[in-house]
């Protein structure tokens, strides 16, 4: 079971995504505290994942889901994941299909949170415009595989794609 779980910022996406597995499921991270401000949301993060497993994985995604294959995983978040493959100037299309191929062979649960970064103004420097697309095509790609898609907006989930029995 795969769900695809996507938001804007401070939607209530993740809090959405972690009511949907069991407490002692694992919680992979995936950002990285490179400044204040992210050491700041990390430990806020931190704070309110009492009864799971972390993992923190910023870059090999695809190999960390291998490693914990059965188990109930939440990953938070794919565009996270996307910048810090871009940043470490990793093949992002390569990281994408490694990503796509190992998700359809896993055993247990997972849930997949994302940004929809695509509803603003077309960003002014090519970096930021790369995101927004990978980010885009990242989202479609889950989304293709996922049993499951929920949007949240203002703490309210809707669902997009559901396929489950």
């Amino acid at each position: 079971m795969l769900t695809l779980v996507l938001g804007g910022a401070r939607s209530g996406k993740s809090a959405f995504a972690e009511s949907l597995l069991p407490s002692g499921s694992v919680y992979l991270a995936t950002a990285q505290a490179l400044d204040a401000e992210m050491v700041e949301r990390v430990r806020l993060h931190r704070a309110r994942r009492v009864g799971w497993e972390t993992v923190e994985e910023p870059l090999d995604l695809a190999a960390a889901l291998t490693r914990l294959d059965g188990r109930a995983v939440l990953v938070d978040c794919l565009t996270l994941w996307l910048s810090n493959v871009m940043l470490a100037e990793r093949d992002v299309e390569a990281e994408i299909e490694a990503l796509c191929r190992v998700l359809p062979t896993l055993a247990g649960p997972v849930a997949m949170v994302a940004n929809e970064v695509g509803w603003g103004i077309v960003p002014d420097n090519a970096l930021a415009r790369a995101f927004r697309d990978h980010a885009g095509r990242l989202n479609q790609r889950i989304a293709a595989l996922a049993d499951r898609v929920v949007l949240v907006v203002a703490g309210l989930p809707l669902t997009l794609k559901d396929t489950r029995p």
